[in-house]
């Protein structure tokens, strides 16, 4: 590669349509661009007064809870239909007739809902011909709403289970039911708190809404370029510096905006050049960029705002929840640094020049004021204060300590684009909870969960090790091309209670069925992660998911590890047992790496791989003598490896 060329590439490095290669992989960015002006605005008068709604009531306490989840999800639906076209061909700058009838009749659902909520409470089981009536509409609502943002694959999901419940009678007895009328499955999802209004939906009108909220008046003041530059001052210089600058970078980005696609192009847009640039292949550099994004779904304080409906289900705290999950999410993002650094020592890459980095004084000085709000929301959660409550602080503060700098400063204009922005982030997560809201109803009132354990603890033939293996394949089928909330909201309900029959304690059965639901994004055929950042990078995409399953390797093993020693978790254990199980484990995860890239030092034979591979294995089974056995071999490789490395060093002088 000639000096001329790489000059080129820093100066005028070549253009990337992230907007393009986003409207490809996430449905969510296929949104109208709206240029009629009344329609601008109606949208943003639903917006900015759907986020004020919210604000206001995680102060003055939410409605009664059908009308609030109803109200929620009414206006989101309003808004996909003004927002998101039907169909490639439909018109992509203004809203049509049928799009605006189906926005009226979405409000309509709320009015039926908030009008007649004393009849609805008294004739509950027995409906009458409107609530039969606003029932089937408000599912067909739904699912072509979900279709017009989340995508076909959740919404063929939803249908199949609302199928499922209208003729399972007539189905094979392994998975039958005992039926029920048309009148009862769809009054259970609309006028019940069960179906759409059940607690994914309620979630969503609570937490996820403010929290996306919170990233957007984030995003607004400036935090995303606080990130990178912070990252690219830390690490740009060392040893191939941009791909560990986009693991750092990605990760805290991706923690709080609950979007690894969204984070993968926007980040990516960025760092993959850089990666490029340095001397990475395409498909690597794609791959680190996925990996560490999907990786900010699994790290706190935020993890994509999934650890909310955790604490909502199993009836615990956020900060237990969020103090647990440190340890894995840490130790998931040093597997990944230790495949980038090795990669870059065995190709002899080098980091980014100082004239071409930041200055870190610099970077604190003129954006540092914005961490803030992020402290205050870390503190008020481990505080004891409700999350909705923590959460609506942090974006006061936000506007407040934006105002300490000139270029941070916000207006009255730039607030009310946040809160629009805001609502708009939240539409597809929201839909996506209303859709779950489906599967989740059917599956409780069919008992189809129930059945899906039967035949995992089938399948596992009554053993952990095999039940684990087929409880995180159903997890990664299950959380194929979803976001990472529907994604744990279903994988909780249908694949966590197999392991819960082994008497594995429900947090960690729910964390281990979520870290292999969220790796979907990874995973071949339907890793759209992985796809966008090799649509960035120019790489081929299945070979970008395999190469980003490499380097989530400690993500893959991690949650074997806390399966058989929860002290991983700081569950029922010390301090002295939590210290070892995290230090093995991360002796592990380096092994593994290692074993990986087949370098330590300088490049390993195939048999030296094998004994990292063997070391890894053994130092993340929670046992003293494979630990014995796992450090031996580590030390053996370390020793080794180092003395073939002088000999080559005094061979070459």
């Amino acid at each position: 590669m000639s000096k001329e060329y790489l000059d080129k590439q820093i100066d005028d490095p070549p253009e990337i349509d992230s907007q393009k290669i986003m409207e490809k992989f996430d449905t969510e960015s296929r949104y109208r661009n709206l240029n009629i002006r009344w329609m601008v605005q109606l949208v943003t008068i639903l917006s900015v007064g759907l986020a004020l709604f919210h604000l206001i009531t995680s102060f003055t306490g939410p409605f009664i809870t059908l009308q609030h989840r109803a109200l929620h999800t009414g206006v989101i639906m309003a808004l996909v239909f003004l927002l998101y076209p039907s169909r490639k061909k439909a018109p992509q700058q203004r809203a049509t007739i049928i799009d605006f009838l189906l926005a009226i009749l979405s409000i309509a659902t709320i009015v039926y809902i908030f009008v007649d909520y004393l009849g609805i409470v008294q004739r509950a089981g027995l409906p009458n011909q409107s609530d039969l009536i606003f029932s089937f509409l408000m599912v067909m609502l739904v699912l072509e709403g979900g279709r017009r943002v989340v995508g076909t694959g959740l919404t063929i999901l939803s249908s199949l289970f609302l199928l499922y419940a209208f003729f399972g009678p007539y189905l094979p007895a392994v998975i039958a039911h005992r039926g029920y009328s048309f009148d009862d499955i769809i009054t259970y999802m609309y006028l019940t708190t069960e179906g759409i209004y059940g607690t994914a939906i309620g979630v969503s009108a609570t937490y996820i809404f403010l929290f996306v909220l919170f990233g957007a008046f984030l995003n607004r003041t400036g935090m995303g370029q606080l990130f990178n530059d912070s990252a690219m001052a830390i690490a740009g210089k060392s040893s191939g510096g941009p791909a560990k600058v986009a693991v750092i970078s990605s990760g805290f980005l991706g923690s709080i905006n609950g979007s690894a696609i969204a984070n993968v192009v926007t980040t990516g847009a960025f760092t993959i050049p850089l990666m490029k640039r340095t001397g990475y292949s395409k498909n690597f550099s794609g791959a680190v960029e996925a990996a560490a994004s999907v990786g900010g779904q699994i790290l706190p304080p935020v993890m994509g705002a999934t650890a909310f409906i955790m604490a909502e289900t199993l009836g615990m705290k956020y900060s237990e929840i969020a103090l647990a999950a440190i340890i894995p999410g840490l130790l998931y993002y040093i597997g990944v640094i230790t495949v980038v650094h090795l990669r870059a020592k065995k190709l002899g890459l080098m980091g980014l020049s100082a004239k071409e980095l930041p200055n870190i004084k610099e970077v604190m000085k003129e954006r540092g004021h914005l961490l803030i709000p992020l402290f205050i929301l870390i503190y008020m959660l481990f505080g004891g204060f409700t999350p909705i409550y923590a959460a609506a602080w942090a974006i006061i503060s936000t506007v407040v300590v934006a105002m300490f700098r000139k270029s941070t400063r916000m207006t009255i204009k730039s607030i009310a684009q946040a809160l629009e922005e805001g609502t708009r982030a939240a539409l597809g997560v929201a839909m996506a909870c209303a859709m779950v809201g489906l599967i989740v109803g059917v599956a409780s009132l069919t008992g189809f969960g129930l059945k899906m354990t039967s035949a995992i603890l089938i399948l596992g033939q009554d053993t952990l090790i095999l039940t684990l293996f087929f409880t995180m394949l159903a997890s990664i089928v299950l959380g194929m091309g979803l976001p990472s909330i529907p994604t744990y909201i279903i994988t909780s309900s249908m694949a966590a209670p197999a392991l819960m029959q082994f008497g594995i304690e429900p947090f960690v059965s729910h964390m281990f069925v979520f870290y292999f639901g969220v790796f979907a994004n990874l995973t071949p055929p339907v890793a759209l992660a992985a796809f966008a950042g090799a649509g960035i990078a120019g790489g081929d995409p299945n070979k970008t998911g395999f190469i980003s399953l490499k380097l989530a390797g400690a993500g893959i093993l991690v949650p074997y590890v806390f399966v058989y020693a929860p002290a991983l978790l700081m569950q029922n254990a010390g301090w002295g047992e939590i210290a070892w199980v995290s230090i093995t484990t991360l002796i592990g995860i380096l092994a593994l790496g290692i074993a990986f890239e087949g370098y330590l030092f300088t490049e390993m034979t195939s048999v030296f791989r094998v004994v990292a591979g063997i070391s890894a294995l053994s130092l993340v089974i929670p046992n003293v003598a494979t630990d014995a056995i796992g450090l031996g071999l580590f030390a053996v490789l370390i020793l080794v490896q180092f003395i073939r490395r002088k000999k080559e060093f005094v061979a070459i002088t």
